[in-house]
């Protein structure tokens, strides 16, 4: 979106995580919490983004890399102070649209913030501010109107009275502020007596004040409000993550068949009346085709992509591999870094011996191949079309397999060629 900078609020420890990484490199579905955020605001056409780091910062500015401008906040004096910091890049001439959103908001949807932006543009508003509504509001800001229901105040809970208390509407942290007015606001928020620090909340009592214009926009996903604070909390954004995933999969076609069982985690690719199975866990960049059958207790990794019609079965892992159609890759097996053709049959028990104790290497096993039980493939190897490796056989590095041979023993030696 055009003339809109977002700011995101990185600079916390997150004590209560009891680590030394910084809070928004915890993984969720094994991606860092702040890519989450980053990649919702791109999505929502944001790409002007810069990240306010303090803990850490090193180690959170060499994972983000260029994906964000970057400022260090020196010391943690709030979330008012940390936006201020942010105004050395954003210039003091910008006179657009300023997003703030917290780094430990993983569960944010682009959608949501396109809505704010919408909303913020199309009212002309000097701020406006995402909220949820929570049964249990317990440890949330909380969103106090006046008489003609206008947003007046957030009122931190630390600080609520009696009366605030009740209120179910509470802040999730996302806010867009005309620029000029945030600043100006900021510039004579007073900073807390017991810490010193500067809220960027009482910039909104500062603006309903002046007689501006305050606006919200309530999100119907309350798990959009779920900020990560400690284990807990990032299991709980855990859970309700792979539910997304899990129905937005379902939804296009795929069954699985127990979801309370099965993890499959984002940037996952999976083509319609595939099954998969319970106790399956499946990472980020996999691409599975159509009519496949997966597991139950198998786990694929980076790099891994399916054919249609292939069949991954029972305590089968797969790392950077692509398999070929109707191939079957049945019990107890690894296979990394390899390359497996069509209509190949993969015994129990098989493996590929990728590292040698420097790098990786790549085992082939060309179409129609079949592979026997128990069979170790000591790569870089490869297997010819419609070669078999009998039970037990270790194929030592190098020593390929001609098409139509078949070979046993330890190591494996040719007993028969035919004609492929």
């Amino acid at each position: 979106m055009k003339n809109v900078v977002a700011i995101i609020l990185a600079a916390g420890r997150g004590t209560r995580m009891k680590s030394d990484t910084p809070k928004v490199l915890h993984n969720l579905l094994g991606t860092p919490i702040i890519f989450y955020v980053i990649d919702a605001l791109n999505n929502a056409g944001v790409k002007d983004i810069i990240t306010v780091a303090g803990y850490g910062s090193p180690l959170l500015k060499r994972a983000i890399g260029r994906r964000t401008k970057f400022v260090i906040q020196k010391k943690l004096l709030g979330s008012g102070d940390a936006v201020i910091r942010a105004k050395a890049v954003l210039g003091s001439g910008f006179s657009g649209n300023v997003l703030v959103i917290c780094g430990d908001t993983p569960l944010v949807k682009y959608e949501t913030i396109k809505d704010l932006i919408n909303k913020h543009n199309n009212s002309g508003a000097s701020a406006t501010i995402l909220t949820a509504k929570l049964k249990d509001p317990t440890g949330y800001g909380r969103i106090l109107r006046d008489d003609g229901k206008s947003v007046s105040k957030i009122v931190e809970e630390i600080e609520a009275g009696l009366y605030e208390e009740v209120i179910d509407e509470i802040n999730v942290g996302t806010y867009c502020f005309k620029a000029k007015d945030l600043y100006e606001a900021l510039a004579v928020v007073k900073p807390d007596n017991r810490k010193k620090e500067i809220f960027l909340t009482d910039v909104i009592e500062i603006l309903h004040n002046k007689g501006r214009r305050i606006e919200s926009v309530l999100t119907e996903d309350e798990s959009s409000a779920i900020g990560i604070n400690d284990r807990s909390g990032l299991a709980e954004a855990s859970a309700v993550l792979k539910k997304r995933i899990l129905d937005s999969l379902m939804l296009s076609g795929v069954t699985v068949e127990d979801p309370a069982t099965t993890t499959i985690y984002p940037g996952v690719e999976i083509g319609r009346d595939t099954v998969i199975r319970p106790n399956t866990v499946i990472e980020s960049g996999v691409t599975i085709g159509q009519r496949c059958l997966i597991g139950p207790f198998a786990r694929l990794r980076g790099g891994v992509k399916l054919d249609t019609e292939v069949e991954v079965g029972n305590f089968v892992e797969l790392v950077r591999t692509t398999i070929g159609a109707r191939a079957r890759v049945k019990h107890h097996t690894y296979l990394g870094d390899a390359i497996v053709g069509r209509d190949v049959n993969i015994g129990a028990g098989t493996i590929t011996a990728n590292f040698d104790g420097v790098k990786k290497n790549r085992t082939i096993i060309e179409d129609g191949a079949f592979i026997g039980v128990g069979a170790r493939l000591i790569a870089p190897v490869k297997v010819g079309r419609r070669a078999t490796v009998g039970a037990g056989c270790v194929v030592p590095k190098n020593k390929n397999v001609p098409g139509g041979a078949t070979v046993v023993g330890i190591p494996a030696r040719i007993i028969r060629k035919q004609r492929v």
